[in-house]
């Protein structure tokens, strides 16, 4: 195979794959060219590209050579990415399923091509949690990849609470920013589980993050808050805000798993984008243990997020390199396993159009700190967290994903 022709070739190989001509401007690693003049521009860096997409077809390969500059976009990414989602839906292309002939077809590109080989070593930034699926151990490891990167990286990008859910936009005013919707989050938190200064409540934040709405509402509203997380860093975090504050007597933060809290019940429950995180199987033991810490009477929310269609995991490219174990369902079947934990779901607020903007904010400060996220955990770390907001903002965008405020009580016991 000449070297001229490797972009001319693979427009050809992919011809049947991608419904006919390529949705982009191919440019393989030898210079040639290949694919519509005024479609967005991919470049080639290298043949590993090729192998990787080989071993693991489809979102995974691609987005393993993209963390690896082997694969590059040029421009807006989020463009790009648009336009090939556009292009597949109009082509009515679906994902490549990996049959017998495929797989041979794909063999015989490779070799065609002098890229074919054994797998190339993943990415380091890829996830690697071991052990039982949901398991205490693995549940804080899983979390911790994702969590625990440092503190002054999840500085560079969210609000100065670092309250790191969908926002609730409140204004389309010039001056109103991200803090001002994640405030506007937390109040509308607090009011919808009865928060009152004067009766002092205690509440209980599990999955608490940085402590956003711990200490809102111990600051705003008086309350007596216990907040859980199996991160250190995110612990360590709250802890010094705390003493900074002088609410020490007002928030105590707990590196605790959320099967494991021994002092309930409390006046109000709290869970902001936790419940994700906890598995399909283990979602009973969830709602039980905000079941079980609540008073009869007392309210619980759960903000979450949802999702429709295949992947619940969020795709192979989240749950490899963001979120491992994570799953996610459509929020009705939520909801029934809310109401069959003993809950009563009084309420239920969709945040899908917040999480669009809460993203697009979160974007915008991402790439004007890029260089210094760069510094801090180095450029493919960098590159996993850029094609990650803007995949999970096409995702709200379109759709394919919601979240959710489902607000419930725990019924009084008549005896």
């Amino acid at each position: 195979m000449t070297g001229t022709a490797i972009a001319e070739r693979l427009a050809e190989l992919l011809s049947p794959a991608v419904g006919g001509e390529l949705p982009v401007r191919l440019t393989a690693w030898d210079g040639s060219v290949a694919g519509p003049v005024d479609a967005p521009k991919v470049t080639l860096h290298s043949a590993n590209v090729l192998r990787r997409l080989l071993w693991n077809p489809g979102e995974l390969g691609a987005a393993q050579a993209y963390v690896l500059g082997e694969l590059d976009v040029d421009g807006d990414l989020g463009e790009a990415l648009t336009h090939v989602w556009k292009v597949s839906a109009e082509r009515g292309l679906g994902p490549v399923t990996p049959t017998p002939s495929v797989i041979l077809a794909a063999v015989r590109a490779a070799r065609s091509l002098g890229v074919f080989g054994r797998p190339l070593p993943p990415p380091v930034s890829q996830a690697r949690v071991k052990g039982r699926l949901h398991s205490v151990s693995r549940d804080r490891a899983a979390i911790g990849h994702h969590y625990d990167l440092s503190n002054d990286f999840y500085s560079l990008i969210l609000d100065e609470n670092m309250a790191y859910s969908s926002g609730y936009w409140t204004s389309d005013a010039p001056d109103y920013t991200l803090d001002d919707s994640q405030k506007d989050k937390l109040d509308l938190v607090c009011r919808k589980i009865g928060l009152d200064r004067a009766r002092g409540q205690r509440l209980l934040d599990v999955g608490c993050g940085w402590g956003s709405l711990s200490v809102h509402a111990a600051h705003e509203y008086g309350a007596h808050v216990v907040g859980v997380t199996i991160s250190a860093e995110q612990k360590a975090f709250v802890d010094a805000r705390i003493q900074s504050l002088g609410l020490e007597d007002r928030v105590e933060v707990r590196l605790q798993d959320y099967r494991e809290i021994p002092d309930g019940p409390y006046d109000a429950v709290a869970s902001i984008e936790m419940g994700e995180h906890v598995g399909e199987d283990n979602y009973p033991t969830y709602v039980k243990a905000l079941h079980d810490n609540v008073v009869e009477g007392g309210r619980v929310l759960i903000q979450q997020m949802s999702r429709t269609g295949a992947h619940p995991g969020g795709g192979p490219f989240i749950e490899s390199f963001i979120a491992p174990d994570m799953y996610m369902r459509p929020v009705g079947r939520t909801v029934a396993m809310i109401e069959e934990g003993g809950l009563e779901v009084r309420d239920v607020q969709a945040l899908r159009e917040h999480y669009v903007r809460t993203v697009d904010a979160w974007i915008e400060t991402f790439e004007s700190n890029f260089d210094r996220v760069v510094e801090l955990v180095g450029v493919e770390v960098a590159r996993v967290w850029r094609l990650y907001f803007v995949g999970g903002g096409m995702a709200f965008r379109d759709g394919r994903m919601g979240v959710d405020q489902i607000l419930s009580v725990r019924p009084l016991c008549l005896r």
